[in-house]
């Protein structure tokens, strides 16, 4: 246990400056590329957040259709968990895709931005989508 706890001291102490220097970077003047991936990483988890938001109220979406396909047929019933079981499939794929983007610069000091930026482009596309589940209507 102490050596697992050493283990993750080492790993995240080099990490410490660049996660310190995080609340002081303008990403509208971002030039070193320390900086570049550091915001493109907040474009992501800034996308990701408004994701998660989205999918809770598309699962809700999903729960009220199901429950009124109930009343109809048993049988209609499934939303959600065709929603689930989409969401995994998407998460794979996009991991897949993002990973792939960023052999594009592959051990250098850019592969991060690569990634994070393929990650908050397909996770906004996605969030899109499902709020055209949330939302049918639009509304």
């Amino acid at each position: 246990m102490k050596r697992l706890a050493a283990l993750a001291i080492a790993l995240v102490l080099p990490l410490a400056p660049a996660l310190a220097q995080d609340d002081k970077v303008d990403c509208q003047n971002a030039v070193t590329q320390m900086d570049m991936n550091i915001c493109a990483n907040k474009d992501y988890e800034a996308a990701d957040a408004e994701l998660n938001k989205v999918y809770k109220l598309a699962l809700a979406a999903t729960k009220a259709q199901d429950k009124e396909l109930a009343e109809i047929d048993a049988n209609y019933v499934g939303a959600e968990e065709a929603l689930k079981k989409a969401q995994r499939a998407w998460i794979g794929y996009r991991d897949g895709q993002c990973e792939l983007a960023g052999f594009e610069a592959r051990g250098g000091s850019m592969e991060p931005m690569l990634v994070s930026g393929c990650l908050a482009e397909l996770t906004k596309a996605r969030t899109k989508e499902l709020q055209a589940v949330a939302e049918p209507d639009g509304n």
